[in-house]
């Protein structure tokens, strides 16, 4: 993963006021410079960068950092003035990129030209010999179609790579054009290895993630990609495996069977469907066997006795758990009323009782009321034992 550092020039002239790029070309270069910015940024966490203006006297309006927040803070607060002043800037953000803390960092500078360039064709070839010996790439995005500034930049990129160098970029926009989209599709943004835009919108991994932020989540998708392949490949195997295996006996069974079953394929149904509705679990063979034979003929009845009969099943279905209910609502009456007899037998036992209230806190089980109590407990036990003995 490429470290590098990157000082963008802000052309913040009077022709940036022109409105041949939507809304005006210092809003689409604003748009371009964060564009560059979060792309630079999230291709590597440790790459960081600079922002500057071109116009009248140069301005480093942010050093290298990492913190868009920062440079795009500065940026909102420029207003067009002036005129650019090409070399000038250029020189100014090498020395910046020069102190960066990183020394591993590759330098670059990105310049966005949206108004005429008045310097030498002498001066621009010397600038660019001596970045080139400094190592130094630069990425021109070149707008605004002024008359003589696509020869000017041309030759001073040339300068830059060389014969076989391709490190610096010249990206002309024609008016009309949105500046953001075609800096997406550039050299710029999609770096060396075509990769550089995969922060911005995903493009460039494989299905739309970076492994790097999101590893799980790509592996996930990886995954379930293969499944899907799979599951593909099998599907395929096996209509090919059916359609091998489908012959003239196979269409024939089937056109037989299906002639069969039409011309009495409703009486089918019902008799099928009576059949389901009067099964019932069999404790034997011989009860299974009865149960068979209680099934009347149905090809035999007519279509009014058929109904009769599936009428006559429902209602005996419905009975049924009436029956069973009212034989489960007797068994519980009954057992209450045992229980409730000798309950009462229990109660009405004057031992008992006399037990229990002595065994009472702050009950005196020889007083006048409880004795009475007791006394007539037992008149009435005595009377019933006669009467039983009569």
């Amino acid at each position: 993963m490429v470290l590098e550092s990157t000082m963008i020039c802000f052309d913040n002239s009077d022709y940036q006021r022109n409105g041949d790029y939507f809304p005006s070309r210092i809003h689409a270069q604003k748009d371009g410079i964060n564009l560059v910015c979060h792309t630079k940024l999230r291709s590597n966490p440790e790459n960081n960068v600079g922002l500057l203006t071109l116009a009248n006297t140069v301005e480093v309006l942010a050093t290298l950092t990492s913190d868009v927040g920062r440079i795009l803070s500065k940026m909102h607060l420029v207003q067009p003035t002036g005129n650019i002043n090409l070399v000038t800037g250029v020189r100014i953000a090498h020395l910046v990129l020069k102190h960066r803390q990183g020394k591993n960092h590759k330098m670059r500078i990105v310049v966005f030209v949206g108004s005429p360039i008045k310097a030498e064709e002498s001066d621009l070839t010397k600038l660019a010999k001596r970045l080139k010996k400094e190592k130094v790439n630069v990425d021109i995005v070149n707008f605004g179609d002024h008359e003589g500034n696509n020869e000017l930049l041309t030759g001073f990129i040339n300068v830059l790579n060389g014969k076989d160098g391709t490190g610096s970029h010249l990206i002309t926009v024609p008016r009309g054009s949105a500046l953001s989209e075609a800096l997406i599709s550039s050299p710029i943004i999609q770096g060396e290895d075509g990769l550089g835009a995969a922060g911005i919108g995903g493009a460039g991994f494989e299905f739309g993630v970076d492994p790097n932020e999101d590893p799980e989540l790509a592996l996930a998708l990886r995954v379930s990609m293969e499944e899907q392949r799979q599951r593909q490949e099998e599907e395929q195997r096996r209509a090919q495996a059916a359609s091998g295996e489908g012959g003239e006996s196979s269409s024939a069974a089937a056109g037989a069977s299906a002639s069969v079953a039409e011309p009495h394929s409703e009486e089918a149904l019902l008799e099928r469907a009576l059949a389901m509705s009067t099964e019932q679990p069999a404790a034997s063979s011989a009860g299974a066997s009865s149960a068979a034979s209680a099934i009347p003929d149905f090809s035999n009845m007519s279509e009014e006795e058929q109904i009769a009969f599936a009428m006559q099943m429902s209602m005996q279905e419905a009975q049924e758990p009436a029956i069973t209910q009212a034989a489960k609502k007797a068994r519980k009456e009954e057992t209450p009323m045992d229980v409730d007899e000798d309950y009462n037998e229990v109660i009405t036992d004057p031992e008992f009782l006399q037990s229990v209230l002595e065994n009472l806190p702050g009950v005196d089980p020889q007083s006048d009321a409880i004795r009475d109590v007791v006394g007539s407990l037992n008149k009435d036990k005595k009377g019933d034992k006669d009467k039983q003995q009569k």
